[in-house]
């Protein structure tokens, strides 16, 4: 079996694995990703170098070639395992997204912030779709009018609207969601009952994506991307206009 080098590293508050150079500076690979493991001769996964922290007095060291990583989780993290400290209940995904809490996202230096969220008046009614994107002190909105549907399709078109926000699909990106069906569905692979060509869309988007947390957000609990998101959906209501 071929041996590889791999130095000790923090990613998110584990300690983990990365594969490295003889000299123990990190190796990116294709889309510049590195390639890490949980233990060594385990499987691997991937994220960007950001990601790492590096440890003091650890020198690289001998490990059995990782598993093949197939695609890798987005956030890096195994979709069975576990070392799922600190996540939600909805971590151990039957998708492949990673599901995190908010105090976990990554933040605007390293990767894209969406907040997105979405709106109805009636439910069904007239819906709007609110999206937030934050990165690098540079600041987007949008607000778009859905016509008249439900809740559960505004916050599903919300987080759509958001991913095709994203110019380069290789990029880090975090998406937060107070919207539990949306949760479900896109990190426990809950089957959809309804609205399933909207479904297939957004997931089909989340797949062409390389690195994407989904963040658990507590609704109107005075966070200021979801509210700000928030608004943006009513706005698109109350002026029946997107923007």
């Amino acid at each position: 079996m071929d041996t590889e080098l791999w130095v000790p590293v923090r990613f998110r508050n584990e300690r983990v694995h990365a594969r490295c150079g003889a000299d123990g500076a990190l190796l990116a690979g294709q889309g510049g990703f590195v390639e890490f493991v949980y233990q060594l001769g385990g499987k691997a996964y991937k994220s960007r170098p950001e990601s790492f922290e590096r440890l003091p007095n650890e020198a690289p060291r001998a490990g059995a070639a990782a598993a093949p990583a197939g695609v890798a989780d987005s956030a890096g993290a195994p979709k069975k395992t576990a070392h799922t400290s600190r996540v939600t209940k909805t971590a151990a995904s039957k998708t492949g997204v990673r599901i995190v809490e908010l105090g976990q996202r990554r933040g605007a230096d390293v990767a894209i912030q969406l907040w997105t969220d979405g709106a109805c008046s009636g439910n069904p009614g007239p819906a709007g779709a609110g999206v937030l994107y934050e990165y690098k002190g540079e600041t987007r909105e949008r607000s778009e009018y859905l016509g008249q549907g439900t809740n559960n399709i505004a916050e599903l078109t919300a987080i759509l609207r958001g991913l095709e926000m994203v110019d380069d699909p290789s990029h880090a990106v975090d998406v937060m969601t107070d919207s539990e069906y949306c949760l479900g569905l896109l990190g426990l692979g809950w089957k959809p009952k309804a609205n399933q060509e909207l479904v297939a869309k957004l997931r089909a988007t989340y797949a062409r994506m390389s690195d994407v947390l989904l963040v658990k957000v507590k609704g109107h609990a005075g966070v200021p991307g979801n509210e700000r998101a928030d608004e943006l959906a009513r706005e698109a209501i109350t002026s029946r206009a997107s923007r």
